[in-house]
């Protein structure tokens, strides 16, 4: 059942529908990655609405393999190909994912990936020079925050 429910989550990522993988989420979910650090409850739910918007129809795609879960945990391994937003590099980024659930919803997301091999592909040779410091994925992270924020305000999301 949990691994239907997280085949349903990456398809929806795939299909650019932000709506189904928040329907995924637990209202008190906790996501966290390297790009956007910490984020709870309706700010993971929105992110998901904000990548999905940006990338619908500008060949964005997700593979996902691997999935494993049990009724409390859950893990699966993706990879995203799409053309960063900011340079329009292409990008093919490898992300483990652990997951852990209650009431048949996620409640913990935590997605791992190389940071420095990412920007090295987003960015070139800024992300190659800084792409692995620690003040690189401080900005990126009020970088990408800040974006969610005016994302959330204008389709007047709850934070």
């Amino acid at each position: 059942m949990m691994e239907k429910l997280i085949e349903t989550f990456y398809t929806a990522l795939n299909n650019s529908d932000g709506k189904t993988m928040a329907s995924c989420y637990h209202d008190d979910v906790v996501f966290e990655d390297p790009a956007f650090g910490i984020l709870q409850g309706e700010r993971a739910k929105s992110m998901w609405l904000m990548l999905c918007e940006s990338q619908n129809g500008k060949g964005f795609k997700v593979e996902f393999t691997n999935i494993k879960t049990d009724k409390n945990r859950g893990s699966a391994h993706w990879e995203a190909y799409y053309n960063f937003s900011k340079t329009g590099k292409k990008v093919h980024n490898k992300i483990d994912a652990t997951f852990i659930f209650k009431d048949g919803l996620i409640i913990k997301h935590t997605d791992v990936f190389d940071l420095h091999k990412w920007a090295k592909q987003a960015i070139g040779l800024k992300g190659m020079l800084f792409g692995g410091m620690s003040f690189f994925k401080k900005k990126l992270n009020t970088q990408t925050n800040s974006l969610l924020e005016k994302y959330m305000e204008k389709k007047k999301l709850s934070n």
